[in-house]
């Protein structure tokens, strides 16, 4: 009896330890929903001190939208502490799914907490365009509901300003820079989430490093934009706002008339052109040359790439407005033509003349650098010029194959081969982004909305570019849409500027399983 109670006890061990390392490896694969609410809280305490500057602001040009900023900023940063202080995660670690879900959830709760002003600012917005007006902001599509935004006040308008300059960088990258600890919790995977691209290449050996690299980067080229623009036609207000707008490929501005209150100005569009270019060229790459490394640009083939489709495109429209009749002086053959290609294929969305009016051509070279985007990295929309370069060279590599159907081929990017995997999620990306346009259309037509114009704004929404053309094109605004329409422009926004996988990750079954 002895003896077969050791070995009873025994086996039990045995058996209890052989499952250890399966219940652990089993636990990795639970969401850890409370770490994801501690993020939460402090992320919304960060925006809570964002509100702040449109509340000062208000204040100090004596108008009354101070009130609805600082409550807001109240409401925020208490939902925030209590997120922050009360819930107590067993666990600090954050999985591949966390990231996911914290990404995608943040943009929503950011959009959620960011419409409130809206709603009860001297002119309210109804919950279906504030909701519209902060997801646009905060996605820097640029599109807005606002038939006018001249009687708006100046709290308003750097909160606009403001929500798309967060969104540029991003939400959870400005975390990771400030919150060192996210670093060992997940923060690779937040970063693989938020930022745009198909790789990421970490530029310090710590993410909460990369991030910080890449927020000064982009810091600093907003201030010296700001000293510029002030140094022109605009005042001190008016050019943080066009700073924050041109910077993060946003598109909102000041004026209802937007950047053609300044039409006269050689000197504003000439600046913006070069910012906003800035802005479409993947942030790692301007680091790296601000740091001396110009050979990185000099080799990098989507750089190379970007440009030849600007001076490509330049070629193409000065020669449409031509044919058009629309060649008034020098100006509208080269700068105007410029500012629109770079405003278009960054996902900016300004405009300084109705570009409509240089012919169908150039409003179907606009529909294809909505969709080519700009750099992979950046602060621009669009399906990335990348993905582009990915298709193309793969579809050669397929042409080949069809003569000589026993040839090894592979798809070279800067000089490296890439990992047929990744061509593959590139293809299957593209599909899913042409089905999305479609289907976002076709939704809009169920809502009423004409056929051209549905699918116009669903390919503008998802592409983050915040164009308009027809219904909702040069003078007007989406405010005409139906509220439906505006919801579900509202997700094509996120989804887009989430690049799709984040988002729709979250809609499949195995996501939610152990």
């Amino acid at each position: 009896m002895c003896w077969c109670s050791v070995w009873q006890e025994l086996f039990t061990k045995l058996n209890d330890y052989s499952h250890k390392p399966m219940l652990r490896k089993a636990s990795h694969h639970l969401i850890n929903y409370r770490m994801l609410l501690r993020v939460v809280g402090w992320l919304l305490l960060i925006e809570a001190v964002f509100l702040l500057f449109p509340a000062f602001t208000s204040l100090a040009y004596g108008e009354a939208d101070w009130l609805p900023f600082a409550a807001t900023a109240c409401g925020t940063a208490l939902t925030g502490g209590l997120l922050a202080t009360r819930t107590r995660p067993t666990s600090s670690h954050m999985g591949k799914r966390d990231g996911y879900l914290l990404t995608a959830s943040v943009w929503i709760v950011f959009s959620i907490f960011g419409l409130i002003p809206f709603l009860f600012c001297q002119h309210p917005l109804t919950l279906s365009d504030a909701f519209f007006e902060a997801m646009s902001g905060f996605t820097t599509t640029g599109a807005s509901v606002l038939d006018s935004v001249s009687h708006m006040s100046h709290g308003i308008h750097l909160w606009r300003a403001l929500m798309q300059w967060i969104g540029g960088m991003g939400i959870i990258l400005f975390t990771l820079a400030v919150i060192p600890m996210l670093n060992h919790s997940g923060g690779m995977q937040m970063f693989n989430a938020e930022v745009t691209g198909i790789t990421h290449d970490k530029i310090s050996p710590r993410i909460s490093q990369t991030a910080k690299n890449l927020w000064l980067i982009y810091i600093l080229l907003t201030i010296v934009l700001i000293l510029l623009l002030w140094a022109g036609p605009m005042n001190f207000f008016e050019s943080i706002c066009h700073a924050f707008g041109a910077i993060s490929t946003g598109g909102y501005t000041t004026s209802s008339m937007g950047i053609s209150v300044w039409h006269d100005s050689l000197y504003v569009k000439v600046v913006l052109i070069v910012f906003m270019f800035l802005g479409g060229v993947n942030f790692g790459l301007i680091y790296k040359a601000a740091k001396g490394n110009f050979k990185a640009l000099r080799d990098n083939d989507v750089f190379k790439a970007y440009i030849g489709i600007i001076f490509l495109m330049l070629v193409l429209f000065s020669i449409s407005i031509a044919w058009q009749g629309e060649a008034h002086d020098w100006q509208s053959v080269t700068v105007d033509p410029l500012f629109q290609i770079v405003s278009t294929i960054t996902s900016t969305g300004f405009t300084v003349t109705n570009f409509e009016a240089w012919g169908p051509f150039v409003l179907s070279l606009t529909f294809v650098m909505m969709f080519f985007g700009a750099c992979a990295g950046s602060t621009s929309g669009g399906a990335k010029i990348d993905r582009i370069l990915y298709l193309f060279k793969n579809a050669d590599n397929e042409l080949y194959r069809c003569i000589y159907p026993h040839s090894v081929l592979s798809v070279k990017i800067n000089g490296r081969v890439v990992n047929p995997e990744l061509v593959s999620k590139v293809i299957a990306f593209l599909c899913i982004y042409m089905l999305l346009i479609v289907g976002g259309g076709m939704a809009l037509t169920a809502c009423g909305v004409p056929i051209v114009d549905a699918f116009f704004s669903s390919f503008s929404c998802l592409s983050n570019t915040g164009l308009g053309a027809g219904i909702t094109g040069y003078g007007n605004s989406y405010d005409i849409l139906p509220d439906l329409a505006k919801w579900i422009l509202a997700i094509l926004m996120l989804i887009g500027r989430l690049e799709i996988f984040t988002v729709l990750v979250l809609l499949t079954p195995s996501f939610w399983r152990r």
